[in-house]
């Protein structure tokens, strides 16, 4: 199982148990890739997915930085396509670790992938 893999599994049954529906998992496109596409009520969510399988190595969310932040905006316009403008998109982070899992919800907007900021 890849490293990762463990966390992605565990993120999304913690999502089917909140009553989403998993729409895809680990998309892929031209720009790279993104853990879990998910539909909560009529909001499409793009989550990032971080695991640590040890505390040494810091909270797991800390790797979602600004470059990662802009690649799951890019992959949720690549995602959405023509429907980019009309339907409602959240961007969450589910940190996987030693203590359980931490659902970040609305975890970066539009004002943070901004050029320069």
């Amino acid at each position: 199982m890849p490293e990762g893999r463990w966390a992605e599994d565990l993120a999304s049954e913690y999502l089917r148990g909140l009553g989403y529906l998993i729409v895809a998992r680990n998309w892929r496109w031209r720009g790279g890739e993104v853990d879990i596409v998910a539909k909560d009520g009529a909001t499409l969510v793009f989550v990032e997915v971080k695991g640590r399988r040890q505390k040494e190595y810091g909270a797991p969310e800390e790797a979602v930085d600004l470059r990662k932040r802009r690649h799951l905006w890019r992959a949720a316009l690549a995602f959405l396509g023509e429907k980019a403008d009309r339907v409602p998109v959240r961007f969450d982070v589910l940190a996987v670790g030693p203590e359980g899992i931490r659902h970040i919800k609305h975890a970066f907007g539009r004002e943070d992938v901004r050029q320069g900021g």
